[in-house]
């Protein structure tokens, strides 16, 4: 199965692994017995410590003009790209499991924000008269600038609140694709994986409009490969209108170091041409700490963690839902978002901004990392554009929340953990809220109850002497 290009069922151990990349090594020009280098990059390497970090992998992947192209001196180096690339696309296929596949993808040393600028650079020469990008909004910084650095305008369209979730507004999408005109627009750049309350966006819909006016779709999927769901929105909008790119990052849905991105999508001939715009040659570092995981795990292994996420992700919720009841919150009802969901923080919003943010430093502190608080009002500049209600994905979001995502990797012990804590900091806010009541003379919480159940005393009584 494996030198048919595909993961392998079972796992592999380390003393496999290591056998298998020290093969690859020795196909490489710099590791043969005898060479002589008179080149300017002869994989010689100073330090025998970097060397072994890299299993003697030097050369890095593809050639000036191809990242996917072999090169004939680092046949290894070479071999080890086109596995993992193969490797890589049977793990797309599997996690989906729609109608229509992905028939393509690379691996890039680069995490998702560049990754997504280069598929714009690639559509750049497809449509010269392009200047606007189509952008439902996520208050994300990496995506926007994505947009920036390749030298196109963003065009934001706000979300619309559903219940409690926002959602891709549409209308506004066409509206805005007619007023500037579909040649004008390079794209609709789309996002599946995201912060509660905001949910994955429409893509069926947003392909389908896409289709109609015949202008390209470029998908972030930051951390959708991991969820059922997201990839299911993925297929469903290439099979019902147009998708022509998707980004994963590999270190969010594989756990491995930050750095490498996955280009896929549906037609090869698209992927090929994102993958010779990358100038020069590339890392290889990415390919290899993914392959050595994917073959640590075997699909087999990936699979579980895919269940587990899944099962916990319900866990999560169920512990947040009691915890907020306790604290007179509410979990807000996002149900369309598979990965995140936020807590509702009205008590301590009462008290303004700061108290939301101390709740935030305190989770930290108590080392509590990944969960955001999301204060109302907060306005932030990202490349000269005014973003209000900053980290809400809206202008004026109805409360302020907290939020916690069950993603791959994470254990029942993080989320109890994690309960616990919040819990501990919530009691402590409320603690701190009712002494500066005292001292500024306003009723607590507690003095509220006693003084409502005095008077319910009284009133009693009196209707007794009656």
């Amino acid at each position: 199965m494996f030198f048919q290009g595909k993961c392998p069922q079972d796992a592999w151990d380390e003393s496999t692994i290591e056998l298998f990349l020290q093969e690859l090594a020795v196909m490489d020009s710099n590791n043969f017995l005898g060479n002589c280098g008179v080149g300017e990059r002869e994989g010689r390497v100073a330090c025998g410590l970097v060397a072994r970090r890299h299993y003697r992998l030097i050369h890095g992947i593809g050639r000036s003009g191809d990242i996917s192209a072999v090169q004939p001196k680092a046949a290894g180096s070479s071999l080890l790209n086109k596995l993992t690339n193969s490797l890589m696309l049977d793990v797309l296929r599997t996690t989906g499991r729609g109608v229509r596949t992905a028939t393509s993808c690379f691996v890039v040393p680069m995490a998702t924000g560049m990754s997504l600028t280069l598929c714009f650079l690639t559509l750049r020469h497809k449509r010269p008269k392009a200047k606007y990008i189509i952008w439902p909004r996520i208050d994300q910084k990496s995506c926007f600038k994505s947009m920036i650095t390749a030298g196109f305008e963003p065009v934001v369209i706000e979300n619309i609140l559903e219940g409690d979730e926002l959602r891709t507004d549409l209308n506004a999408v066409e509206s805005k694709i007619r007023e500037l005109g579909a040649e004008t627009v390079l794209c609709v750049h789309s996002t599946t994986s995201c912060f509660a309350p905001r949910v994955p966006d429409r893509l069926e819909e947003l392909a389908e409009i896409c289709a109609k006016y015949d202008i390209p779709h470029i998908v972030n999927n930051a951390y959708g490969l991991q969820s059922s769901k997201c990839m299911h929105l993925i297929q469903q909008g290439a099979r019902r209108g147009r998708i022509d790119a998707f980004v994963q990052s590999l270190d969010k849905n594989f756990m491995v170091p930050v750095g490498g991105a996955v280009v896929a999508g549906f037609d090869s001939s698209f992927l090929e041409e994102i993958s010779k715009m990358y100038p020069g040659r590339a890392s290889a570092s990415p390919s290899l700490d993914v392959l050595i995981t994917l073959l640590s795990l075997g699909s087999s292994g990936y699979k579980t963690l895919l269940t587990e996420r899944k099962e916990l992700f319900t866990y999560l919720a169920n512990e947040l839902k009691a915890l907020a009841a306790k604290h007179n919150e509410r979990l807000l009802d996002t149900p369309h978002n598979p990965i995140s969901m936020a807590m509702s923080l009205k008590n301590l919003s009462d008290k303004g901004g700061s108290a939301i943010t101390q709740l935030g430093s305190m989770l930290f502190t108590r080392q509590v990392s990944g969960a955001r608080v999301v204060p109302l009002g907060t306005s932030q500049t990202v490349s000269g554009y005014v973003f209000k209600g900053f980290m809400s994905h809206s202008n004026d979001y109805p409360c302020a929340y907290l939020n916690a995502a069950s993603a791959i990797g994470i254990k029942k012990q993080d989320i109890d953990l994690f309960i616990k804590r919040l819990d501990k900091c919530l009691k402590q806010c409320k603690k701190e809220k009712d002494v500066e009541d005292a001292a500024s003379g306003t009723p607590s919480a507690i003095e509220e109850d006693v003084t409502a159940l005095t008077k319910d005393f009284t009133v009693s009584l009196q209707v007794d002497a009656v």
